[in-house]
């Protein structure tokens, strides 16, 4: 039983990162998308963005409906926290995310489309920043008594390190909208966001690499984790990586490719999960609660795990199934090629 209690934690560690990484994924460069889509120059050019996130971008989103859903099932006392003291970053991001989903369809019959193209751009924008202050502020760690339950102010969550990650986080969301776009987009839009995936690839690689530095710096628990064999050997692999992938991601942008910046842009996100991973385990508020003491009881975890069995493969289908039918550019029309 002793194991069990150990085990069944970790299997839904994995899976809530897991969910995570498919919702930033794929929910990313739905946000990036509208985000870039407040410079485009034309409405034609807007159009042909939103022609590509037409037929998927709600699908995406679904991941965070699951992700939330798992959260409060394996690890309430987590949820309730986390909730509690990220009651305005999430708000912000359910807001942001409610608006730009009103604003998709308003657009799409309008005859003066200018509000409706701006607040699909802010609605993106602030559903990021709401994101990236909610993740800098978990990876800070939430104050919390004794019970576990949040025990800070209204606006822990703000300071110049949660503002960082947020930044960071939306130039990821930028760059992998853009990559996204070169798959989808043919002509001078496609060279345009050539040059906006090789500027969000260097802005967001600074901000990763600030992140990098400063985490370890202020937060001993951190510290002594990175620096303590045999992690210190793991941890000093990752950045290697990164950096390799990074020039792979300038090169072929350079190169003019198409398929391979937005594969080397998923890897890249795929190795700073697993190094968030590595480094928040096994708290789930990190250096405040573990996921041993925030877990649900076993019956519960088994019983989620059944129904998330039955679950995620139809899910995955169908977003699969989604792509393979709306693959192809957009052009001009609002038609795929």
């Amino acid at each position: 039983m002793d194991a069990l209690l150990h085990f069944l934690p970790q299997v839904w560690f994995v899976i809530l990162g897991l969910f995570l990484f498919l919702y930033v994924m794929l929910d990313g460069f739905d946000l990036g998308v509208g985000i870039l889509s407040l410079t485009s120059s034309d409405e034609e050019r807007r159009g042909l963005l939103m022609t590509s996130l037409g037929n998927i971008w709600d699908a995406n989103e679904t991941w965070l409906v699951v992700m939330a859903g798992a959260l409060f099932g394996a690890f309430p006392l987590a949820y309730n926290t986390i909730l509690t003291a990220l009651y305005i970053p999430i708000f912000m991001m359910i807001f942001g995310l409610v608006f730009r989903a009103v604003a998709f369809e308003f657009r799409e019959h309008s005859t003066n489309k200018l509000f409706w193209n701006y607040a699909f751009g802010l609605g993106s924008f602030l559903a990021a920043l709401g994101q990236g202050f909610a993740l800098g502020s978990t990876i800070e760690g939430i104050t919390v008594d004794a019970a576990g339950h949040f025990a800070g102010t209204t606006w822990d969550w703000l300071d110049w390190r949660s503002i960082l990650v947020a930044l960071t986080l939306i130039q990821g969301y930028v760059l992998i909208g853009s990559t996204y776009l070169i798959l989808k987009t043919e002509g001078e839009l496609q060279k345009t966001h050539y040059r906006t995936a090789k500027i969000a690839t260097i802005t967001t690689f600074i901000g990763a690499v600030l992140i990098t530095i400063v985490t370890p710096v202020f937060y001993e628990t951190t510290r002594v984790r990175l620096f303590s064999a045999p992690m210190i050997y793991i941890f000093a692999a990752i950045p290697v990586l990164g950096l390799l992938l990074v020039y792979l991601l300038i090169r072929s942008i350079d190169k003019q490719e198409e398929v391979t910046p937005f594969v080397w842009t998923i890897l890249l996100f795929f190795l700073s999960f697993i190094g968030l991973g590595l480094i928040i385990f096994p708290y789930v508020i990190p250096t405040q609660i573990t996921i041993y003491q925030a877990a649900a009881s076993p019956s519960a975890l088994v019983f989620m795990l059944t129904f998330i069995g039955v679950l995620i493969p139809i899910m995955i289908f169908y977003n699969i199934y989604n792509y393979v039918v709306f693959r192809g550019k957009v052009v001009t029309g609002a038609e795929y090629k």
